[in-house]
């Protein structure tokens, strides 16, 4: 992802004139800092050389490393992030499906296109959601709650006409959900340089969702 390409947006959500220049390039360091090695094998040395500060610089706006992961991440995923996924789901959310599969295709192919394009904040949070409840509240309050409720309007109709197995739709969402996630987690974060067929692979792992939520005949 171009960092570029998308902060000056950022820095208009963000009260951009309350924000000096080397708070905005610490933030940018942050971002791909974190994404790069991960929270913990980051240091504020290394963000600070790479924002062109000293260090002291970062410690007199953010106590600890944590704090400045919380100060500027998480609000990048609130109030940055969080909009421009939703956004970008609702672009699922307005078709009609004639089949769950094609629902999850859609899905698939929507998600991998937004997470190429914003590669390195994605990378954050699949790191650094696990571990820090701060983020995971963030993220469940911002998105997923939005996420859940419309896709458990395209869930129901399929159960109504029985082309679903009759679980609570929270149920079949958390299934198909651990089950990209997974998927994803591999391909950009476990394996990013593997040899990925992506047709296959989104393939193979949608017949597994299928098989695991198709009502069976009786």
């Amino acid at each position: 992802m171009d960092l570029n390409k998308w902060a000056d947006d950022f820095f208009l959500l963000m009260d951009e004139e309350k924000m000096t220049e080397k708070q905005k390039r610490i933030l940018m360091a942050s971002i791909e800092v974190f994404a790069e090695k991960g929270y913990a094998a980051s240091s504020t040395s290394e963000i600070a050389k790479k924002a062109g500060v000293a260090e002291g610089t970062i410690f007199r706006h953010y106590k600890t490393k944590k704090d400045l992961l919380l100060s500027i991440v998480a609000p990048v995923m609130a109030k940055f992030l969080a909009p421009l996924i939703i956004k970008d789901f609702h672009k699922v959310f307005k078709q009609d499906f004639n089949s769950y599969e094609e629902f999850l295709r859609a899905l698939f192919n929507n998600r991998l296109a937004f997470i190429k394009e914003h590669l390195s904040v994605v990378k954050i949070m699949i790191q650094e959601i696990p571990f820090h409840p701060e983020l995971r509240q963030h993220f469940g309050e911002k998105v997923m709650d939005q996420v859940v409720s419309r896709i458990e309007t395209i869930i129901t109709p399929f159960q109504e006409k029985g082309e679903l197995i009759n679980l609570p739709p929270k149920s079949i969402i958390r299934f198909t959900a651990t089950s990209i996630i997974g998927l994803l987690f591999g391909r950009f974060i476990l394996f990013p340089d593997g040899d990925w067929d992506e047709e296959r692979t989104i393939e193979e792992t949608i017949q597994m969702i299928l098989h695991g939520v198709e009502k069976k005949e009786e």
